[in-house]
């Protein structure tokens, strides 16, 4: 058998999560340690369990203060709390890219609480993002005025996908989200310095260099450049490690072994470098508008200059295209004037449409935000507004064209147009899945309603195809083909997109579910107040769970989901698809099965809350009147106290109730009540005691009397016993057989032998 090193996609992925789950614990603990007093995280899936080391990390991080629950008598239902709090701190934030909330793609607090390891590497590697990556890149005035619109939170969290290639040369360069623009001071600041080329944040790391190379720029006399290039990968990494925490105080993260490794962690070097950034910035913040700087460091001049060059380059192109869509209007308006009969028309609509193509990706990829707002520069907003124009004109003149056909191909070709539409017209996904389903819905019934005339004007179009002609008019053989190819396209892809429409309704609508779910389970598990809105709480649960049958509702959804989405999965036939959608269905499964069992479990625990203060209020009431009652009988006589506190260990039992509901309502409700609690419990408790110390004595009362009693009775019958047995042996007996015989028969019976 011939051994291979081949590992599997699926067991890289096993080592790389073991990898990140090792660096980020550590990082993690690099920043717990800096807590008064300091907190350690030893397995990183148990220790996020409760939320209240999580919370602890967040609030050394935002120097903001956040609720936690905390104690021994901690619940399930207190840990998902915790994390609730820590998610939902965290969408509050605000990207340091787009500035809009950061998104956490499909974290939960069940999953969190129920330690996903997936779910909870996502987490952490969403607070590293946010909280060290975008803040130290952002920084770099720079990178920070070139980076895309799109949050690098929502983009790397969820998937890494690479650009497509586009002809722009300048600003692509320096153009991205956090992990571009920290790869960019990389290759600027270090890369540049020993002449290796720094690609990503995966095998350019693996021998080690690229390590050595940054601390060369920061500290140059640490570094051997010549010793590290003659090597191995291991001690090159080693060796760096150990000078970046020993002599720049850069933590360990990472072991050679992490990183001498056919795939190498992005997560976990992005994690690692960044530390770098963080103790050692090379770029100054200058500028009011993030777009003009001149203060950097003397020791990257190269870095300022192509900066400031890429940036006039850019204006250059911007002016250029501006210039170029201009004409290509004006020469496109007056084509569309020119008189000239259909066929030559067509050609010259032909003619200006592959123009438009050549240029359209590099237009729209030149019109892309450069700013955090997602605003555009007045050269893109110049550019953008001209090429709109032509857009529009362009189409519009295609549709006019196919009008201008011979009824009925030109009430076909109008119909193929708005065909064409519908097929490619993407769908605008909302913050509220309910309104991206319903949107969804309404647009399958309209293109439901548009396709089905499909095979209709299908049969009408090959009769003309086929005589190419229309009532003996001919048609123009080019305007003919293209009319044929783009008949193929809708005849070919309308099924599927219909599929498609209707699993992404259903898709939409399930998670509309699962969100209503998550944030009416929220709602219930938060610190309750008085007796009365814990009932209302309940009355809500019943409504919402039981009356408007929402297990039933959401099963009956996912059921049609599941068939939905086996027919799109094999009539699409693409396996990336297939992995999509049935990871969403995993995912998603997962998901409802933890959560439900929370939901579910919110009526018991909102029954014992109402239980507890049931009985709080009843021992209360109770233990208050019979205090009274007791304290005004510590005057009384003797027997009348005695008698008074003969049933003492009732109200014992009764006291101990009270303070054990009352304990239960204190952790359970909010401050208010619980401050209220306490205060109630601390009076109540120091009359108890007061009371306590002098008739404790009547708490074994009756118990005394008893014994008393049975001690009595024990001496009488002892007495009597000895009495008669005395008088048995003390009587002279004649002997006899038959009187032995007696005697012994009365002795037995009497207990005497």
């Amino acid at each position: 058998m011939i051994k291979t090193n081949y590992k599997t996609p699926g067991a890289i992925k096993d080592e790389q999560e073991i990898v990140q789950k090792r660096t980020f614990t550590k990082w993690i603990n690099s920043h717990l340690a800096k807590r008064k007093p300091p907190m350690v995280v030893d397995d990183l899936f148990e220790d996020m369990k409760d939320g209240v080391k999580l919370l602890a990390l967040l609030e050394v991080l935002s120097g903001q203060k956040l609720p936690c629950e905390q104690g021994r008598r901690m619940k399930r239902i207190h840990a998902v709390a915790n994390i609730g709090t820590a998610l939902k701190f965290l969408e509050g934030r605000k990207s340091m890219y787009r500035g809009s909330p950061i998104k956490l793609v499909n974290i939960n607090s069940m999953d969190i609480a129920d330690g996903r390891p997936s779910i909870v590497l996502g987490l952490m590697w969403t607070i590293i993002l946010y909280f060290q990556i975008e803040e130290l890149t952002s920084n770099l005035p720079q990178l920070q005025s070139l980076s895309s619109s799109a949050s690098s939170v929502d983009s790397i969290v969820s998937s890494e996908t690479a650009s497509p290639p586009s002809k722009r040369k300048v600003a692509t360069k320096i153009q991205g989200n956090a992990k571009k623009a920290l790869l960019k001071w990389v290759q600027y600041t270090a890369g540049k310095q020993i002449g290796i080329e720094v690609k990503d944040f995966g095998r350019s790391w693996r021998s080690g260099v690229a390590f050595h190379s940054v601390i060369h720029a920061i500290r140059p006399e640490l570094v051997d450049l010549e010793k590290v290039k003659g090597r191995s990968n291991r001690e090159n990494l080693e060796d760096a490690f150990t000078i970046a925490e020993t002599q720049l105080g850069i933590p360990r993260l990472l072991d050679p072994e992490d990183v001498d490794v056919d795939k190498p962690d992005e997560k976990s070097i992005m994690t690692y470098v960044a530390q770098f950034l963080k103790h050692y910035p090379d770029v100054h913040n200058a500028g009011s508008d993030g777009l003009e700087t001149d203060e950097i460091l003397p020791v990257f001049p190269s870095f300022a200059i192509s900066i400031q060059s890429f940036k006039r380059e850019d204006r250059l192109i911007l002016k250029e295209m501006k210039v170029w869509i201009e004409q290509f209007e004006r020469d496109l308006t007056r084509a569309q004037m020119t008189e000239s009969n259909l066929q030559d028309k067509y050609q010259s609509f032909k003619h200006f449409r592959v123009q438009y193509e050549i240029k359209r990706k590099q237009i729209e990829h030149l019109i892309q935000p450069l700013h955090r707002d997602g605003k555009l520069s007045l050269d893109q907003a110049l550019v953008k507004q001209s090429w709109d124009r032509v857009s529009s004109r362009l189409f519009d003149w295609h549709i006019q064209l196919d009008k201008s056909l011979p009824a009925p191909l030109g009430t076909i070709g109008a119909w193929l147009y708005r065909a064409e539409v519908a097929l490619r017209e993407e769908i605008t996904i909302q913050q509220v899945h309910e309104e991206t389903a319903n949107t969804i819905q309404r647009k399958l019934e309209q293109h439901k309603d548009l396709l089905q005339n499909t095979d209709a004007h299908k049969r009408a179009f090959h009769e003309i195809y086929r005589t190419r002609s229309v009532n003996g008019i001919p048609v123009p053989p080019d305007q003919l083909e293209d009319m044929a190819e783009r008949f193929h396209f809708v005849s070919s892809t309308s099924e599927l997109h219909l599929m498609k429409m209707e699993f992404l309704e259903l898709k939409y609508r399930l998670l509309s579910l699962l969100v209503l779910a998550e944030s009416k389970l929220k709602s219930w598990i938060i610190k309750y107040g008085r007796r009365e809105s814990v009932e209302l709480l309940l009355q809500n649960y019943i409504s919402f769970i039981e009356n408007s049958k929402f297990f039933e509702q959401y099963e009956v959804t996912y059921q049609i989901l599941k068939q939905t989405a086996e027919m799109y999965v094999k009539a699409d036939g693409s396996v990336e698809e297939a992995e999509n959608v049935m990871k969403f269905m995993n995912e998603t499964t997962a998901q409802w099965r933890n959560l439900s069992v929370e939901v579910r479990s919110v009526r018991s625990m909102l029954e014992e809350v109402i239980s507890n203060w049931d009985r709080y209020g009843n021992t209360v009431a109770s233990l208050q009147a019979w205090l009274e009652d007791a304290e005004k009988m510590l005057s009384q006589s003797e027997t009348a106290k005695k008698d008074f506190f003969r049933n003492l260990p009732h109200w014992i039992q009764q006291h101990t109730a009270m303070n054990e509901a009352g304990n239960f309502l204190i952790e359970t409700c909010d401050e208010m009540v619980s401050r209220d609690l306490k205060q109630q419990l601390l009076l109540l408790n120091g009359r108890w005691r007061e009371l306590f110390m002098e008739v404790k004595q009547y708490a074994r009362a009756d118990e005394m009397d008893r014994m008393k009693k049975e001690y009595t009775d024990c001496v009488t019958i002892l007495s009597g016993f000895t009495t008669e047995a005395h008088r048995k042996f003390s009587e002279p007996l004649e002997v006899s057989f038959i009187n032995i015989k007696l005697l012994i028969q009365d002795l037995e019976v009497r207990g005497f032998w």
